[in-house]
């Protein structure tokens, strides 16, 4: 938990050091729900977690967290959401970054990851669908929901 706090005063701060903090601009998630092509490797489905993500305009999120991946590893990511096409209500784009904790995959260190996602936000809450591609046998494809809530809506 310690490593978390870390990662996310040092996120927070770095966000903070260019503009003034808008409360209204972070969400807050518990993790993800992962739904796994691989239906018989036993594979953990609720991903608990701790996470944040900041707007910082239309197009562009920062986001970082710590959470038990399907493994039933603790993984950390740090990264960016950018989404600058729109297909009704949705945001649609790639978060990129990096990610650690998967014993299959570069023994556990971190790796960079470019994920093509989805986003629908309103007042309070938000859902990001992420399409995650399988890595041979060291990471397993799925499609990933995060539920997130906004601290305060404008």
């Amino acid at each position: 938990m310690k490593r978390l706090a870390g990662l996310l005063c040092t996120c927070t701060a770095a966000l903070t050091a260019h503009a003034e903090f808008d409360a209204s601009r972070l969400w807050v998630n518990a993790g993800f729900y992962s739904v796994h092509f691989d239906t018989d490797k036993g594979l953990r489905n609720a991903n608990p977690g701790l996470g944040l993500e900041y707007t910082l305009n239309d197009d562009w999120r920062a986001t970082a967290g710590r959470f038990i991946n399907s493994d039933n590893a603790h993984s950390s990511y740090v990264g960016a959401y950018y989404q600058p096409w729109r297909v009704g209500p949705l945001k649609v784009g790639v978060v990129g970054g990096a990610f650690n904790g998967y014993p299959k995959a570069f023994n556990g260190g971190w790796f960079p990851a470019l994920i093509p996602t989805a986003s629908w936000e309103s007042g309070h809450w938000g859902l990001n669908v992420a399409l995650v591609p399988p890595l041979k046998d060291r990471l397993y494809g799925a499609l990933s929901f995060q539920l997130k809530y906004r601290l305060r809506s404008d």
